[in-house]
């Protein structure tokens, strides 16, 4: 009797055993495969495609009845929805070119939140000794007294390097504000950004991309110390014994230099060396959406050319609302992102997690069923011999 329930039990736990193994056997089972004959290929891995924004050349998915993508001479350019963080087009994003005082975005993410806007202080020598020759300045002064909120007016407005010199100081001082940019980029996913010099002064080595200062860009509006400044076009800095007004330098938001204001823009922030040429980071909003936008260094034309093909693509933006599927996220490579995996590049991606649409629970629920069917047998097999040794 204990011998009869024992065979039915491992018939039964066996059944299920050889069904979950048929079940995860190779194609060739079913298809009559014979010993000595060539083994027929494998399942092929479902690897998640590189992202978009890692090729070469202009990126774009329109749509039916999608305006083309203007032709602009930058090496490098981005287009992006602020909200969402879908990029709607990009070239060579995550190419790495000196951003200039693009950079200056960084900087206010990781130094402005830090350092009430009402705090006094009287600068020092020291703080204005290493900025750099023929940076740009607002005018800061040793033995004044100013306001940090005066210093971020002159960092947004004038790109004073002699600003951020004093408040990289108060930060925590040159290379510890340079360490923590770094920490903020990698927090943010921009993976291209190498800080050198917080102020975006020529510095060997010293990099970042479209992509990056987009991010940047896009994280500077959800504060709102930082948009105001941004958005600010004219101002007063306080001089000796009386102010002087400063001007933004970013022509699409003044209408400078004979370049027509914007219509709705936001501001950021423009740079220019002359190992960068003309960078621009620039955010408008129409019609309750926000575009962000990111041009390097444009080849043709000259200095006010960043802001023509900002104009361009910004209303090639609006004008595609709709009309384009994304061409990746601002959001692909941040810190803990699920998008993260399958936006990196390919060697990044040659182990990816299975999908959440993939054939991985099915395939899982088979291997579970194998597993229970040889745990059926074990155990049917430990209880006959356990019965046996007791009689």
């Amino acid at each position: 009797m204990i011998t009869g329930f024992s065979r039915r039990t491992a018939v039964s736990a066996c059944s299920l055993c050889a069904a979950g193994a048929l079940a995860l056997a190779p194609a060739a089972a079913a298809t009559g495969h014979r010993a000595g004959d060539p083994a027929p290929p494998g399942p092929r891995a479902a690897v998640p495609q590189p992202s978009l924004l890692y090729r070469s050349g202009t990126q774009v998915r329109p749509r039916h009845g999608a305006p083309g993508v203007p032709e602009v001479s930058a090496l490098s350019w981005l287009v992006a929805d602020a909200d969402s963080g879908e990029v709607l087009a990009a070239a060579d994003a995550h190419r790495g070119l000196p951003p200039a005082s693009t950079l200056k975005t960084l900087f206010a993410l990781t130094v402005l939140p830090s350092l009430p806007a009402n705090k006094q202080h009287t600068v020092r020598y020291e703080e204005l000794a290493d900025v750099g020759e023929g940076s740009s300045l607002v005018g800061v002064e040793e033995g004044h007294s100013y306001q940090v909120s005066d210093l971020w007016r002159g960092v947004f407005l004038s790109s004073g390097n002699d600003a951020v010199h004093v408040l990289a100081s108060l930060g925590g001082g040159w290379r510890a504000t340079a360490v923590r940019m770094q920490s903020m980029a990698r927090s943010l996913g921009a993976l291209d950004t190498h800080v050198v010099s917080p102020d975006g002064y020529d510095t060997p080595g010293q990099v970042s991309s479209a992509f990056d200062l987009a991010v940047f860009g896009r994280a500077g509006l959800r504060n709102p110390d930082f948009a105001r400044y941004c958005s600010t076009a004219v101002a007063q800095f306080p001089g000796d014994g009386s102010t002087y007004p400063i001007e933004n330098t970013n022509r699409l938001l003044t209408g400078e230099d004979g370049v027509a204001p914007y219509p709705g823009l936001i501001g950021i922030k423009n740079g220019y060396t002359s190992n960068a040429g003309n960078t621009l980071v620039a955010a408008a909003r129409r019609s309750g959406r926000t575009l962000v936008v990111t041009v390097m260094n444009p080849q043709a034309g000259g200095g006010l050319t960043v802001y023509e093909e900002a104009r361009e693509l910004l209303d090639w933006g609006f004008a595609a609302a709709g009309l384009v599927d994304p061409v990746g996220s601002l959001d692909a490579l941040r810190t803990g992102s699920k998008s993260a995996s399958s936006t990196a590049p390919v060697a990044a991606a040659s182990s990816p997690a299975p999908d959440d649409d993939s054939d991985w629970p099915r395939t899982a629920a088979v291997a579970g069923l194998a597993a229970l069917g040889a745990g059926a047998v074990s155990v049917a097999l430990r209880a006959k011999g356990g019965r046996a040794a007791g009689d």
